[in-house]
């Protein structure tokens, strides 16, 4: 390995750790590591400068992952966006050009920005027609149907023909949004030679290919032809054309309503009718028209004679990159595909459920061992301050916490310090999983759906419910711990018999585990409600955490331990009942005998200070303890993501991860190149297929923003 690939993995493991500890965000102008790592990862240096820079081979190489799907529009394709990049037309692209470009995909209307700029001039701002109209005339397909600029459509967008003007952006967008349609217009005009409103199917055909073969799925293409058999007469219509087209610019909207209507559905199937019904439900203004509902159900119904139609048959016509699992998938699945779709739709969200909460449970359970195990010295100095009982100060073991840990050390030694540590490591992961899991799922129940928003009421709620929930665990962990930390303290003396966890237990018996359980529950229940929603709040107020910024480890366990001085000091008098209550009485303490009896007689013997005893120790041990836990449990989820989430697949092909009848989770900046490079498609299918000499642009053949050099 060089010294220079040593130095840059150097830098590179500075980096994510640096990201890992403090977080990351999203930049605005600035370049990011993660935006010069890609950089560097795909430039190449000049011979002679030693810049570093990339040509259209690295630039194709950083914005369009081998690994993503390229079915419908070619990788090489890509390369047009080259000169978007190139803002100075020198032919390569600097680390500068890459933060402006990674910068504009950024931007919520990014896919029509880069059209534009691709067209646009550069010292103007604005699309000369004269100029676009040569671009367009030397990209377009030769033998494509023509397109007459001279029309009365095109002359809205840039005047007559005497009366030309240059477009600026939000006209020049607005254009391109209805170019396809006028596209398929023109086409049927040219194509209906008697002028009697109809065409052959093989025209239709070559019409939707050559306009929009690349938003369309194989399935949908290879039937176009069949449009013909929805009506009489084997030609079709302008009409059919024009609800064709309509289906085709709606397509996201049709999809929103058959996944509606199909999860109302008892066996996940619709009709004509319920697709129908449900869009008078959700659209207000854009309604189908039972032509198009007949278009749309004619292609998912090809090989489905019945008229009740899935998901899966909705994908081949609705996703472009669907592609059958085999050859003869489709053939050989039919129904029983269809009630194996069903099953897997009704069955989906209760194992979902059930597959995500074990998750977590796991994760949780790590977590919470971790976070316990980083403080349990402390936590036995808890104890030990808070069992004290005499008032006297000459009879005090201890006279504070400080002296408490160091007469432990110097007694006892390392070991001494966490008697007890076992059951408590064994107890505490269900525990501390339980509480985190019942937190999440309650949230999730009362949390918008699309915003995650979650009101405060709900939030001290589901923290409540998680501290509830957790006695279970709790008490039987508490009291064993509680005995095994105290019984140090007599263990010298003659006689006295170091107990194990397994004696506590066998002699304790089920009930008695499970005493001083009220105290427990009015301890836990309290301090969950003003933790998890303390926690919460800080990492969102304080840290400004955000779907754009990620919170580090060193402001997790910050915000945790904040969350948990509060919730641990106020908490502390029934904390210091319930280890009054479960440890087992010496010779001479006062035997408490219920919650009220044993808050009373503190009172009257030890006054108020009493039930904050070892309240400060408790702070230094809880508020770290669950800033542990919660930091190593999200950092868990990240790491250990719940296997399969994120992937769909349909149950007659494969849909594309990135696109269609599922969320997209491809990368961003490949998202929104490919979306950008179906717009410019939408002018014509030409764009992007010339076979470049070596060394020449894409730039040059567009002759874009001035010549290009080598």
């Amino acid at each position: 390995m060089t010294s220079v690939s040593v130095s840059t993995a150097v830098e590179e493991a500075k980096d994510s750790l640096k990201e890992t500890l403090l977080g990351t965000e999203e930049p605005d102008p600035q370049t990011s590591n993660q935006t010069r790592r890609a950089f560097e990862q795909h430039a190449r240096k000049d011979e002679e400068s030693g810049e570093l820079y990339m040509g259209e081979k690295e630039f194709v190489d950083a914005i369009a992952p081998p690994s993503e799907d390229y079915h419908k529009i070619s990788r090489e394709t890509y390369a047009i966006l080259f000169a978007v990049a190139d803002r100075h037309s020198k032919g390569r692209v600097t680390l500068s050009d890459w933060s402006t470009f990674n910068n504009l995909l950024t931007k919520p209307d990014a896919e029509y920005e880069m059209a534009y700029r691709m067209f646009a001039d550069r010292q103007t701002g604005l699309v000369d027609f004269e100029s676009f109209k040569d671009v367009y005339s030397r990209n377009r397909s030769p033998d494509a149907i023509p397109f007459d600029w001279n029309s009365e459509w095109a002359s809205l967008y840039i005047g007559s023909r005497k009366k030309r003007h240059s477009m600026t952006y939000h006209q020049f967008a607005q254009m391109l949004r209805g170019l396809q349609g006028e596209r398929i217009r023109q086409a049927f005009q040219h194509l209906d030679k008697d002028g009697d409103g109809y065409i052959e199917p093989d025209d239709f055909s070559r019409i939707i290919r050559e306009c929009a073969s690349h938003k369309l799925s194989d399935h949908l293409l290879s039937n176009l032809a069949s449009l013909c058999n929805i009506s009489a007469g084997s030609r079709i219509s302008y009409a059919n054309v024009r609800a064709f087209q309509n289906i085709l610019r709606d397509m996201d909207l049709v999809e929103l309503i058959v996944r509606n209507a199909c999860n109302k559905s008892d066996d996940g199937k619709v009709t004509r009718t319920d697709f129908l019904n449900e869009a008078a439900r959700v659209t207000r203004f854009s309604l189908f028209t039972p032509m198009e509902a007949d278009i749309l159900f004619h292609f998912a119904s090809l090989d489905q004679p019945s008229g009740r139609l899935g998901l899966s048959d909705f994908a081949r016509v609705l996703d472009s990159s669907w592609v059958a699992s085999h050859p003869s998938y489709e053939a050989r699945l039919g129904a029983a595909g269809d009630a194996h779709a069903a099953a897997l739709t009704s069955g989906k969200t209760f194992l979902h459920d059930v597959l995500t909460s074990a998750h977590h449970f796991v994760l949780g359970s790590i977590a919470g061992a971790f976070g316990a195990f980083m403080v349990y010295p402390i936590d036995l100095v808890k104890t030990r301050m808070q069992n004290q009982r005499s008032a006297r100060v000459g009879q005090l073991l201890y006279k504070n916490s400080i002296d408490c840990f160091s007469k432990v050390l110097k007694n006892e030694g390392v070991k001494g310090l966490y008697s007890g540590v076992l059951p408590q490591l064994v107890g505490v992961a269900p525990e501390k999983a339980i509480k985190l899991t019942v937190n999440d799922l309650v949230r999730g129940k009362f949390s918008d759906p699309k915003t995650g928003a979650i009101k405060l009421p709900y939030e001290i709620l589901a923290g409540g419910s998680a501290g509830a929930c957790q006695v279970i665990f709790t008490n039987p962990l508490e009291i064993v711990k509680i005995r095994l930390q105290v019984q140090g303290e007599v263990a010298k003396q003659k006689g006295v018999e170091r107990r194990s966890a397994m004696w506590i237990v066998r002699n304790l018996g089920l009930m008695g585990l499970y005493k001083g359980a009220s105290a427990c529950l009015l301890r836990d229940v309290p301090f969950s409600a003003i933790y998890f929603p303390s926690y919460n709040h800080l990492k969102k107020d304080l840290f400004g955490e955000s779907p754009q910024k990620k919170l580090g480890i060193l402001q997790l366990l910050t915000a945790g331990a904040i969350a948990g001085m509060p919730a641990a000091y106020l908490t502390t008098p029934c904390d210091v009942i319930k280890t009054r209550l479960q440890v087992e009485a010496r010779k001479g303490d006062t035997t408490y005998t219920s919650l009220r009896h044993c808050a009373k007689t503190v009172w009257q013997e030890e006054g108020f200070k009493a039930f904050f005893k070892g309240g400060p120790a408790r702070i230094l041990r809880s508020s770290p303890q669950f800033g542990f836990t919660l930091a190593g449990y999200e950092l868990l989820q990240t790491l250990l993501p719940m296997p399969g989430e994120g992937e769909d697949t349909g149950a007659r092909g494969k849909l594309e991860p990135a696109t269609g009848m599922g969320a997209a989770t491809a990368p961003l900046p490949y998202l929104r190149s490919r979306n950008a490079l179906k717009i410019i498609l939408d002018l014509d299918l030409g764009f992007g297929r010339p076979r470049l000499p070596e060394g020449q642009s894409f730039k040059s053949v567009l002759n874009l923003g001035g010549s290009a050099k080598a």
